[in-house]
Order: C-alpha cells, then sequence, then structure tokens
C-alpha cells in the first residue's frame, strides 16, 4: 500500500485563495494590468521609471531595505512623534509579513539606452531590476472586523515623483485588487493625523473615516485624548458605476 499523502487543504475564503497565488497568477487575476503597466514616464522630466508586483518573501534583502528606508525617510518624523514611536524592528517585521505584496517603483534605464555603460545583451533587464527603488505601495487581502477588505499597509514616493500622478496610479492598481476579489468591499488604509497632506491626497481618492477609527475622547482629568492616526476606508464599486464614480474623482 502506498504511503498517504498529506492533502493541501483548499482555500475556503476568497481571500485565503488569493494570498495563496503566486506573484504571476495574482497580477494576472487580481492586477489585470495593460501589456505596458510596468513602464510609466514621468510627465514633466520624461525619465522612465519600471513597476513591479512581488511578494514579500519574494524581494530581495537589497530591495526590502530600500522600502524600510523610504518609509523611515518619508515618515520617520511622524512615527516618532507618535505615542508608539519608531520602532525599526517591528516595522522591518511587518513589512516581511509573508502576505504583504509590494509594487516598487524603480528608475529604469531610457528607451536608447540612457546612461547605461553595461554593454551586456541583458543590460536593460538588469538595470531594471537594479535600478533605485523611488517608490512603493504595499497591500493585503485580508479581514478588518469581520470584513473582508484589501488593506493598503504603506504608500511612499521620493520627492521627484510626488505631484505626478504617480501615488493615484497606485492606489488605482490597488483598488483594482479590491474589485476583483468577490466578497471584498473596501479598501482601507492608516494615516497620521499629522500628515494633513496624506488624508487630503486619499480624501481626494474618495477615502474617508472608516468607523472603526479611534475617536477623540476626553478623559477623567477632563484632557482631550486626540489619537496619532485614523482609518480611512473607501467602498469598493463594481460594475457601470465603477466607470461614473471614476470620472467624477478625475474631474474633481
Amino acid at each position: 500500500m502506498a504511503p498517504l499523502r498529506k492533502r493541501r487543504r483548499a482555500p475556503t475564503n476568497p481571500i485565503e485563495a488569493a494570498n495563496r497565488k503566486p506573484d504571476d497568477q495574482f497580477i494576472k487575476d487580481h492586477l489585470r494590468p495593460s501589456p505596458d503597466w510596468t513602464l510609466w514616464t514621468h510627465p514633466a522630466s520624461g525619465k522612465p521609471y519600471a513597476l513591479s508586483l512581488k511578494s514579500a518573501p519574494a524581494l530581495a534583502q537589497h530591495e526590502l531595505q530600500a522600502c524600510f528606508d523610504l518609509v523611515e525617510r518619508t515618515s520617520g518624523a511622524d512615527y516618532r512623534a507618535s505615542r508608539d514611536g519608531w520602532r525599526p524592528l517591528a516595522k522591518l517585521k511587518e513589512m516581511r509579513s509573508p502576505e504583504l505584496r509590494y509594487i516598487v517603483v524603480k528608475e529604469a534605464p531610457a528607451p536608447d539606452g540612457g546612461d547605461d555603460d553595461d554593454d551586456d545583451d541583458d543590460g536593460e533587464k538588469a538595470n531594471v531590476e537594479e535600478g533605485r527603488i523611488c517608490g512603493f505601495t504595499s497591500l493585503m487581502p485580508t479581514f478588518e472586523e469581520g470584513e473582508a477588505v484589501v488593506y493598503c499597509y504603506e504608500i511612499h514616493l521620493v520627492e521627484e515623483l510626488r505631484g505626478t500622478g504617480m501615488g493615484r496610479g497606485l492606489m488605482d492598481h490597488l483598488v483594482r485588487v479590491a474589485e476583483s476579489i468577490p466578497g471584498v468591499e473596501k479598501v482601507m488604509l492608516t494615516c497620521f493625523v499629522a500628515n494633513a497632506g496624506a488624508r487630503a491626497f486619499y480624501e481626494r481618492l474618495g477615502f474617508e473615516r472608516d468607523a472603526i477609527s479611534p475617536p477623540e475622547r476626553t478623559l477623567r482629568s477632563g484632557t482631550v485624548f486626540v489619537p496619532d492616526y485614523l482609518i480611512m476606508s473607501r467602498r469598493v464599486v463594481r460594475g457601470p458605476a465603477r466607470t461614473e464614480t471614476m470620472g467624477k474623482r478625475d474631474a474633481a
């Protein structure tokens, strides 16, 4: 009699099924990109950038470190000013969560080769892989208070990419993932209260304070406790209503 083989348990819900997929299948099923989604050109400078999606375990150590450094550079002051402070080891552990997916933005070689000194036939591919990380967003299909959501853990850009449409583009990819997973009704994120610019950006994209966001409260001493952060969410809109909604936001 042949030895019994342990069968892998089938996913019991769409969230689990999405999280089990390898990156290439996740891109195909949930990102549903156009053929040129990996290429983006800066509207002012004409400089090219390359986008890619990778799960946290697939990130090289130097890529993870570059993303971590970008978090500290762009949000470190807000973390340090918060009650919990800046805890780099805890942040790195969170960023390594196996179910996180990263959409990474890197410098890419110019179409004509630009400043590329590598004459190897694979030079362009190597440069795309090794280009400086200039931004990223990380996301996870998960459950929040029993509700299926796609949570945006991070979105960070270097100064040269802010105000270019890249941030909106990354969030559009994230929303597309949410729309593609059955049962997901929200995209959620956490924003520091002190970061008024980020909050305004999210509000322009249709995000609002979520019901589970911690409220201000008055302590027995009479002091008003104001949380360091708020939780924001945006309802997923599918079908014809999505086109109408996106048109209104683009016009805003």
